[in-house]
């Protein structure tokens, strides 16, 4: 990895990804493209990726469920390849997720995406709709839904 100095560092966007958003990237639906590109900047020290752990468990129980352990192992040694910062849920990550559940209506696993990206400043990418709901408490890229 470069080193980066402190004031390179600010003007490099944040983003962070949900398991909606990963999922698309994975099955190449609508919204790969846009994943895709947010990856290869990260890979050229050009954005850095981050996701929570939360969001992580998310993608891999929906692969399990859909096609199999071994498909969700597969999946996961291929994450784990990818330039995604992971986070784990601190007592910090956990406690904001848990104001947003209790002031907004969405999923608790979209509530650690959210407080993520607004510990993390970053700009929260899905195309979930019901991230609506925050998008006065946080900066979305909205993914095209899916056909």
């Amino acid at each position: 990895m470069l080193p980066v100095n402190e004031n390179s560092e600010k003007q490099i966007k944040r983003y962070v990804l949900d398991s909606y958003a990963v999922l698309a990237y994975l099955k190449e639906e609508a919204g790969y493209d846009i994943v895709l590109n947010r990856i290869e900047e990260a890979n050229e020290g050009k954005n850095r990726l981050f996701m929570s752990l939360v969001n992580l468990g998310e993608v891999l129980y929906i692969v399990e469920r859909e096609r199999g352990l071994f498909k969700a192992l597969e999946v996961l040694a291929l994450i784990d390849e990818l330039p995604i910062i992971m986070e784990s849920a601190d007592r910090g990550l956990a406690l904001a997720a848990a104001h947003l559940k209790a002031q907004y209506p969405i999923a608790y696993g979209d509530c650690f995406a959210t407080a993520l990206a607004q510990q993390k400043r970053a700009v929260l990418i899905s195309g979930d709709p019901d991230f609506e709901k925050v998008a006065e408490v946080v900066a979305l890229e909205w993914l095209p839904k899916k056909v």
